[in-house]
């Protein structure tokens, strides 16, 4: 008979000893470590030992679709995970609004964190063209916001325009190769660029803010370009229903290109305030509809980038009392992360994750703790991040005998 799967994914969960012990170690867990003494648990390298996963490659793995193959560039999963609806051939970035002097040297990148009035900033950009290029742009959260450039004869493969760093001034977007379409891209990119600022600097929003000393959101820097192109889905390839319960777009929008259901939830926030309960909550009520749940968290990472241990180490524990009422539930719960984040570093990292699976006829193996070096002894080994969907399938009735 067919199951249901959870898998959970806590974003930069995996770190490295500190004094001793990693934040996982140093958290009270006893929800994660029964789903390691009461499964069968290993150690996953996302994408390959040795290769330090981004979040969006980390993902497409765990899905199931390998990056090497299918990553379409990091604009593209922002853009779905704010709710675009893309078309093939369509090039998309992540953008902020910024703030620049008079001699576009970047003063702020992140226009003071603006926050509320992006909206109305991005009518005046929404819907413009240059040349025949339409020009789709959205804002998000605070000073962020997607950019989409659609017609003919465009490119992925274009450089930046934000410099990533304060004090520099906006670069030139240039061809990453010798094609007329990059030539093209490049071109209208740096126009937008332009026309932003035209359009920005003169907003009422802006001539508020320069008045109350605020730094004005008066230009849009683009980052990360990607090209989108429809995906084979979950349900084409395996013949499952799936949903993700997540608060940051990027999430939303790998599950979005895999096609995952979207399951929005107030107050999910992919921040250390986010609802847990009320995403677990969705999840318990959603497996009655569907055979796979993806429920990311994110903020470990967060307090990862921050090198903040403690902050890391009092998500974890939130993290384990919130998924409590999972274990109850008759669903495999594959639990683990999408790369290490170690509070040293402040960055990803190439060391592998805990992973633990638990669930009805799962061998059970003899490690007793959910952390980075308990599950080095588990019955799993070491395993990819590509392994983890084919394993949920198997577990939960949805694959069939190779060969005869």
């Amino acid at each position: 008979m067919a199951g249901k799967a959870i898998l959970i994914i806590c974003d930069g969960l995996g770190d490295r000893q500190i004094k001793g012990k990693t934040p996982l170690q140093m958290a009270r867990r006893p929800n994660m470590n029964a789903l390691a003494s009461k499964g069968i648990t290993g150690i996953m390298h996302t994408i390959a030992p040795g290769v330090i996963p981004g979040s969006d490659t980390a993902h497409l793995a765990l899905l199931s679709y390998d990056p090497h193959t299918y990553y379409q560039g990091r604009g593209v999963y922002e853009a779905l995970g704010a709710g675009l609806e893309l078309e093939d051939g369509d090039i998309a970035f992540r953008c902020n609004f910024a703030t620049v002097n008079d001699r576009m040297v970047v003063t702020d990148r992140r226009a003071g964190r603006i926050s509320g009035v992006g909206a109305e900033l991005a009518k005046g950009l929404n819907g413009q063209k240059v040349d025949s290029t339409e020009i789709v742009f959205k804002a998000t959260t605070e000073h962020r916001g997607v950019l989409v450039l659609r017609g003919e004869g465009l490119s992925r493969n274009v450089s930046d325009v934000d410099p990533h760093e304060a004090n520099m001034s906006v670069m030139k977007s240039k061809p990453l190769d010798g094609t007329m379409e990059a030539k093209r891209t490049a071109f209208v990119l740096n126009r937008f660029t332009e026309l932003s600022h035209e359009v920005l600097k003169d907003n009422p929003i802006n001539i508020e803010r320069e008045k109350k000393g605020k730094p004005p959101a008066d230009i849009v820097l683009a980052r990360g370009s990607g090209a989108y192109s429809r995906l084979d889905s979950l349900q084409e390839k395996y013949g499952v229903r799936s949903a993700c319960v997540a608060g940051g777009a990027l999430y939303k929008g790998v599950a979005k290109a895999v096609g995952m259901d979207i399951i929005d939830v107030e107050g999910a926030t992919g921040t250390a305030d986010t609802n847990l309960a009320a995403k677990v909550a969705i999840v318990k009520s959603a497996l009655s509809e569907y055979d796979i749940i993806f429920l990311h968290i994110k903020a470990t990472d967060n307090f990862s980038h921050d090198g903040d241990v403690k902050g890391k180490v009092k998500m974890i524990e939130k993290i384990d009392k919130a998924i409590g009422p999972l274990l109850k539930t008759e669903a495999y719960i594959i639990l683990s992360g999408d790369h290490s984040t170690p509070c040293a570093l402040k960055n990803h990292s190439a060391d592998p994750l805990p992973i633990a699976v638990y669930g009805e006829g799962v061998r059970v193996d003899d490690v007793r703790r959910f952390d980075e070096i308990s599950c080095m002894k588990g019955g799993l080994g070491h395993i990819g991040g590509l392994d983890v969907m084919p394993l949920m399938l198997s577990f939960i009735g949805k694959t069939k005998i190779f060969g005869s």
